[in-house]
């Protein structure tokens, strides 16, 4: 069957995260204790308020037909608000915000509205995973500037202008960073605005759905600086920073004509996002803040812990990420060891190693446009990952 299959599907790389989660669920239908950490899942529940909302929403009985495509007015004003007061985008209205089935949603709008055949999109790397897939699904060609342990994984604006071609239709960056943890600083985005100011007709898209998740205590939106409102296309959602994965409700913020082609699309495809889930969403943003704050304090004690374990294991080299909820280290230090079995070649190796070996799940920085490197989640209690460092050390020092 696969000759009836497209070329598109066939060329299309299966995300390297959800493909890490299967294996381990696999195993674990084996009976196998897998200490899951290659998901970016919050494994904290919904807030109460939140799930009340929806339950509400249930009761009330006014939400179980069709949607706006674009999603409820009133969540929709509530996030232009959120983004004015908190994100100091001035410029956002109801009519810039498009409600999704997610963030990665969003994406794929963005991008099957923008790109046409042949279309480069420069991704400051190291990247989210489908960033590149959809791109490509698209018509356009990914254009990677990376940045690397030494400078934390933050490309610079330099890079930025050295790949910029008549070409580059857009240009993409996700702070907090997934995969990486870091953060852009006012100033590094200001740098990044001054080389895009310098074209007509490449937009910026700035992933923001770690936003929550931030210990610098200084988040900065690209679209809030000068003259870059209509050169951004800012992209949030729900996910990260209200514990809401399963919901699946993401947003955008993009000058009018982006906004209304990503409606128009979004019209053909899947219509509006569930009406119980956009409820919930709307008392998030606009309900007690506090369980997001706990979880934001937690992860940042579980970032401390794990940097302290990680120092532990002797070849493990890594930075400090600054938010979202990952590690990134460096693994080359194992490339060519073995313990008697099986040797370790590539950062993909030493993934199978470690599932194999200490039954923990990582994803292999290959996917991420860092091919030393490995991306381990600490969305998971202290005591797994405590657990699970042990186990990673003691089976690294098995390799010789």
């Amino acid at each position: 069957m696969n000759a009836i299959l497209s070329d598109r599907i066939n060329a299309m790389e299966e995300s390297a995260t959800l493909a890490m989660a299967k294996k381990a669920r696999e195993l674990k239908s084996q009976g196998i204790n897998i200490i899951s950490l290659s998901l970016g899942e919050p494994d904290f529940k919904t807030p109460q308020h939140i799930q009340q909302a929806a339950k509400d929403a249930i009761d009330e009985g006014k939400y179980f037909s069709y949607p706006p495509v674009a999603g409820y007015q009133d969540l929709r004003e509530a996030i232009a608000a959120k983004l004015r007061t908190e994100n100091r985008i001035a410029e956002a209205k109801a009519e810039n915000i498009v409600v999704s089935t997610g963030a990665k949603h969003s994406i794929a709008n963005i991008f099957m509205c923008i790109v046409n055949e042949g279309d480069e999109v420069v991704i400051f790397s190291p990247y989210w995973v489908s960033y590149s897939e959809i791109i490509k699904l698209a018509g356009g060609v990914p254009v990677l500037i990376e940045g690397t342990l030494e400078n934390n994984f933050k490309a610079t604006a330099q890079q930025l202008e050295e790949a910029i071609t008549e070409k580059t239709k857009a240009v993409i960056y996700s702070s907090p960073c997934n995969p990486t943890g870091s953060v852009f600083s006012k100033e590094e985005l200001e740098a990044i605005a001054e080389v895009v100011k310098k074209r007509d007709n490449i937009v910026v898209i700035a992933d923001e759905i770690y936003e929550k998740i931030n210990f610098t205590g200084a988040h900065a939106s690209i679209a809030s600086f000068p003259g870059m409102f209509e050169r951004t296309i800012t992209v949030n959602g729900f996910s990260k920073g209200y514990a809401m994965t399963g919901w699946r409700v993401g947003y955008i913020c993009a000058p009018v004509a982006i906004a209304k082609a990503c409606e128009k699309l979004q019209g053909q495809f899947t219509s509006g996002g569930t009406g119980i889930a956009q409820r919930a969403a709307l008392a998030g943003i606009v309900g007690d803040q506090a369980p997001t704050k706990e979880m934001e304090a937690a992860y940042l004690k579980r970032r401390d812990l794990v940097l302290d374990l990680l120092r532990d294991i002797p070849g493990i080299k890594t930075h400090v990420p600054e938010g979202a909820f990952y590690f990134f280290p460096d693994v080359t230090a194992f490339f060519g060891k073995t313990d008697g079995e099986m040797t370790i070649g590539t950062a993909d190796d030493f993934c199978l190693y470690i599932l194999k070996e200490a039954h923990v799940s990582l994803v292999t920085g290959e996917a991420f446009g860092a091919p030393n490197c490995v991306r381990l989640s600490y969305a998971a209690s202290e005591e797994e990952l405590k657990e699970a460092l042990k186990n990673i050390k003691e089976a690294v020092l098995k390799l010789k």
